[in-house]
């Protein structure tokens, strides 16, 4: 990455340093040394997952220049290259593709967030930035990630190439999170705006995110493989970060390169649960029964290879390794964390109190048998609580078995390590995003009781730098996070109770323990740290 990612202390700018690795981990007893430390980790699992080791991985030309390598297949270039990509991150990944492709791409459209060309060259990243005379035009739009006219009218570009190629070119499609916003162009009659009413509408009534993009997708010119039949028949290969638990090619951005597997009686189906086909726009109607009569049938894909190129469980292989290299004994808990971030936090806090009572020594001379055996019962009793925990948050991957036997078999530090993106309820006006919050809240899980002789340090942040509507990526905590802002004067669960996790941040030890990173071009989701070091 251009520059290490660094903690500054809130709404100030501290001069540029590099990250300080400190001493050999065994030695360490300070908490802000282990803070570098987890920072440390933390940019290494964004920078495995930046758009120029991603493509360069990807992508390959053979000696000649004339073929193009995707993992392990090859297409002919003879100055037949397109290329289209939409995305929070398909800026930087459309410089890299040009930097890599520039003698055989003839032209590209992207869409990406409204201000990021500025945000980017602000923080000094020009590895992210298209060259002065680009092959690729480039739309801003879907400002507060929200469809809007200037997405619109990416999607209209982006469709206007696709359906100009033939059966010699070969498309290139970039895609990330966020993409599903900057890519809105619904079938006609149907409105931009007929759209996104009927979709607030579901979302209000409970949709799920699954149904929301069955109806997406069957009102959209692109989504649900749309744009692969757009561009037939011209081969398609496609690029995908991945935002979303499980990498499931379909829902990220709504699977504009992948078939639907959903038809209009799936839709009607979830709209009949709603109580809205009644209520239904005609221009909705007259799209859904155009679908139901289409006499060729479901779309297919078969001209198209889609690669997920970059993912949550990527970025925590290499803070793994990295972890690894420090001396701890580290372990992928989880790339499926989800939830509300505060039974996600009781999680973590459980799994801190039981783990700690693994790695902490055996007390010397302890002459009561009873305080022992009471004591055991209390562990068992405790990680009872927590495989019950773990079940009623049913991640799918969960490794909790192995990360406790791995803990209990450490002779010195762990790092436990996991991603997803849990969910929070607001009840506050407060600022903040789910990393500071779920931060927050297992600060004041670890601080319910002593964990013994262990220095156990919680971190959490966003892959993308921003949490939530703030300029921070999330923050890091310790077990003595509730006592030392009561000393401060600051109480943690008034700032919970009104979703003010920035706040407190900000205001608690001179807000050093903020993640600020700035945007950094990627997004995966979120990664997690919990590391434990018995002093």
């Amino acid at each position: 990455m251009a520059a290490a990612l660094q903690i500054l202390p809130c709404l100030l700018r501290a001069p540029s340093r590099p990250f300080l690795w400190g001493p050999p981990v065994a030695r360490m007893t300070s908490g802000m040394a282990l803070a570098e430390q987890a920072r440390q980790l933390f940019e290494s699992a964004v920078g495995a997952v930046q758009p120029g080791p991603m493509l360069q991985r990807a992508l390959s030309l053979d000696p000649s220049g004339k073929q193009l390598k995707v993992r392990d297949r090859s297409f002919q270039l003879h100055e037949n290259l397109y290329l289209v990509g939409f995305g929070k991150a398909v800026l930087g990944m459309a410089a890299a593709a040009e930097e890599l492709l520039g003698q055989h791409l003839v032209q590209g459209v992207i869409s990406v967030p409204k201000g990021i060309r500025a945000a980017m060259e602000q923080a000094g990243k020009q590895e992210m930035l298209l060259k002065l005379h680009s092959h690729i035009q480039v739309f801003e739009g879907a400002e507060d990630n929200l469809p809007d006219r200037d997405a619109l009218r990416a999607a209209l570009a982006i469709q206007q190439l696709a359906e100009g190629l033939t059966a010699s070119d070969l498309l290139l499609v970039l895609i990330s999170g966020g993409g599903s916003a900057l890519l809105p162009a619904p079938i006609p009659p149907v409105t931009l705006e007929e759209k996104q009413t009927l979709t607030k509408l579901l979302a209000a009534r409970g949709a799920t995110i699954q149904e929301l993009n069955t109806i997406r997708k069957a009102l959209s010119q692109l989504k649900g493989g749309g744009l692969a039949q757009a561009a037939y028949p011209a081969q398609v290969v496609s690029l995908i970060l991945s935002d979303v638990i499980g990498d499931p090619l379909e829902v990220i951005a709504s699977g504009p390169t992948v078939a639907s597997s959903h038809s209009v009686q799936d839709c009607l189906h979830i709209l009949n649960h709603y109580g809205l086909r009644a209520a239904l726009p005609r221009s909705v109607k007259t799209v859904l029964s155009r679908a139901d009569s289409d006499p060729r049938g479901p779309h297919t894909c078969g001209h198209v290879l889609n690669v997920i190129i970059g993912s949550n469980s990527l970025a925590l292989a290499e803070a793994q390794r990295q972890a690894e290299a420090l001396g701890y004994h580290a372990l992928v808990l989880s790339t499926a964390i989800q939830g509300d971030v505060k039974n996600v936090a009781r999680f973590y806090g459980l799994l801190a109190r039981v783990a700690a009572a693994r790695l902490a020594p055996s007390t010397a001379g302890r002459s009561l048998e009873e305080e022992e055996e009471e004591e055991e019962e209390e562990e068992e009793e405790e990680e009872a609580k927590l495989h019950q925990l773990a079940a009623e948050l049913r991640l799918p991957d969960l490794q909790l078995g192995e990360a406790l036997e791995a803990v209990a078999k450490a002779n010195g530090p762990v790092c436990l390590l996991a991603g997803g993106e849990p969910t929070v309820q607001l009840q506050g006006s407060g600022r903040g995003g789910r990393n500071q919050e779920l931060a927050l809240h297992v600060g004041t899980e670890l601080g319910r009781q002593p964990l013994g002789p262990v220095d156990v340090l919680f971190l959490s942040g966003g892959t993308d730098g921003q949490d939530g509507p703030t300029k921070v990526a999330g923050a890091w905590v310790m077990s003595d996070l509730v006592s030392q802002a009561s000393a401060e004067g600051l109480d943690t669960a008034t700032f919970l109770s009104h979703n003010d996790s920035y706040t407190f941040f900000c205001r608690f030890q001179g807000g050093t323990h903020l993640l600020q990173t700035g945007l950094t071009g990627t997004n995966v989701m979120d990664v997690h740290l919990l590391i434990f070091h018995p002093q």
